[in-house]
């Protein structure tokens, strides 16, 4: 696969998969790929990248993800931006949180992908800034 093709992966998984149509996902991500960013019970297979994919749908409906940087290297791919929405969950990670607050939250994810497909991801998010936003954390 040429940088480009893993460049459209990742572009296709956010734009595609985690905002729109979850059959992309299947398309997208190994049966075995490890998600070194979620909690424990949903770090490995599709099953566990629907789960995440499901809580931040839940969690931010109307998400919109802006100021991409997509850099290929190799089988890696790393994309920085901002996910920007309105904040619907009751909790993040066991810690209560009100619904309604517009958040924007800056992000780092690194993708792996070996023959056309995801195989791990790691991510780096701000989500110190974004329970400060919430008003759990005082400014």
């Amino acid at each position: 696969m040429s940088r480009e093709d893993n460049r459209n992966i990742v572009r296709r998984f956010i734009h595609e998969g985690v905002i729109g149509d979850l059959g992309v996902i299947d398309e997208l991500a190994s049966p075995d790929c490890i998600n070194h960013a979620a909690t424990a019970e949903a770090q490995r297979g599709l099953e566990g990248v629907k789960r995440v994919v499901g809580f931040s749908r839940a969690a931010m409906p109307d998400q919109r993800w802006t100021n991409e940087l997509l850099i290929a290297e190799g089988d890696f791919v790393v994309m920085h931006g901002i996910r920007e929405a309105t904040w619907q969950a009751d909790a993040f990670r066991g810690t209560p949180t009100p619904k309604g607050k517009a958040i924007a939250v800056e992000l780092v994810h690194i993708f792996r992908i070996l023959n056309g497909k995801i195989v791990k991801h790691w991510a780096v998010r701000d989500d110190l800034g974004m329970m400060k936003q919430l008003g759990v954390i005082p400014p």
